[in-house]
């Protein structure tokens, strides 16, 4: 006992140790910059005023994205993606080829898009569910996590559709706290030198020196960041899906999420433009259903409907194809629930060629 107790405490603070290491270089940046280098190096008074009601905005907002960041609750897959311990002992029970006829039955239900390699539907053999679309399972968390990125351990957090805009909106402020940071201590720096070379060496004003190489180091890799960041939400893409494409039943592809650069952009930040730099939760959807570019397949689930009769005895499906609208994005801050509108949206339409392909759902222009 005692020592599965030491073992989660060693455990909580290896995760906990990014995270104190990231607010203690913020606190010294603060004293270095606000007290150290404004108080006592600058002389002009109304340089001083003019750099303290500069900084302070840029503090504020990128301490708030931190905080955002790190307190985002990890956005789990919704329960109705779970296997039920009954059906869970059936599925056990079937062959291989049963079990994969079992789980794209439920996938018909769950409008899931995205398959594995071998063409079949994502299951989560630790969380017994089957995976949303850009769902994957984070191995720090031990659950499955919508719309994954990474796990960040700067903020001992999953970087996920909950919490992905705080996470850019953390590394922009960031950024643009460094730069203002460098800049205005660029001078003091260069001065730092010069006297040295005059012979008048105060080491005093050393702090001047770390705090321009310390912030000159956080610009140049927020800078690459940012931009790596900023080309997946154009492209849609997430960093697991940059390294592997999603898989959907017409084959792998890179940008089969992406639906143009606003409407890409709007899925992370949403669609109430005053809202897209303030660290607030807007992002567009429920993180469990995806918009796609994919052009209609040729193979539809008649196959899945017409073997259904070889898995009457395990699972109760209608096999009367239903036609399904696709589900328009709604705002949503219960991850992977349904709203009433979604359920009111849900009608029967008739479509020839495939009768369960989900059409791309396209944003309204603010």
């Amino acid at each position: 006992m005692t020592e599965g107790i030491l073992h989660r405490c060693c455990v909580a603070f290896i995760r906990l140790a990014p995270v104190l290491f990231v607010g203690a270089v913020i606190v010294w940046s603060y004293y270095a910059y606000a007290i150290h280098m404004c108080f006592y190096t600058v002389v002009n008074v109304p340089e001083k005023v003019i750099y303290l009601i500069f900084y302070h905005p840029f503090l504020i907002m990128m301490i708030w994205c931190f905080i955002k960041t790190i307190c985002a609750d990890p956005a789990f897959v919704p329960t109705q993606y779970y296997l039920s311990e009954s059906d869970l002992e059936k599925y056990v029970k079937l062959s291989a080829a049963e079990q994969k006829q079992f789980l794209e039955h439920r996938a018909v239900k769950l409008l899931v898009q995205c398959r594995t390699s071998a063409g079949a539907v994502r299951y989560c053999s630790n969380c017994q569910c089957i995976k949303p679309d850009r769902a994957h399972h984070c191995s720090v968390c031990q659950r499955c996590i919508l719309r994954m990125d990474h796990h960040c351990p700067w903020v001992n957090n999953c970087i996920c559709f909950s919490s992905y805009k705080f996470f850019v909106l953390l590394i922009s402020y960031s950024l643009l706290y460094c730069i203002f940071v460098s800049a205005t201590s660029f001078q003091y720096f260069i001065k730092f030198f010069v006297n040295i070379y005059s012979g008048d060496m105060d080491m005093s004003n050393l702090n001047n020196v770390f705090l321009f190489f310390v912030g000159l180091v956080f610009v140049l890799s927020l800078t690459g960041l940012l931009c790596y960041h900023s080309s997946l939400i154009a492209r849609n893409r997430t960093t697991l899906e940059a390294f592997r494409a999603p898989i959907f039943r017409s084959g792998p592809d890179r940008n089969g999420f992406s639906l143009g650069k606003y409407e890409n952009f709007m899925d992370v930040f949403g669609d109430q433009k005053f809202f897209w730099f303030i660290p607030v939760f807007t992002t567009l959807g429920d993180g469990a259903k995806f918009a796609t570019r994919i052009a209609p397949s040729s193979v539809g689930y008649q196959s899945i409907a017409a073997s259904s009769m070889t898995l009457e005895p395990y699972i109760n499906l209608q096999t009367t194809p239903v036609m399904v609208q696709p589900i328009p994005r709604f705002r949503e801050t219960s991850y992977g629930t349904d709203s009433d509108d979604e359920r009111t949206n849900l009608k029967t339409h008739q479509k020839s060629s495939d009768p369960y392909h989900i059409t791309p759902v396209q944003h309204k222009r603010m």
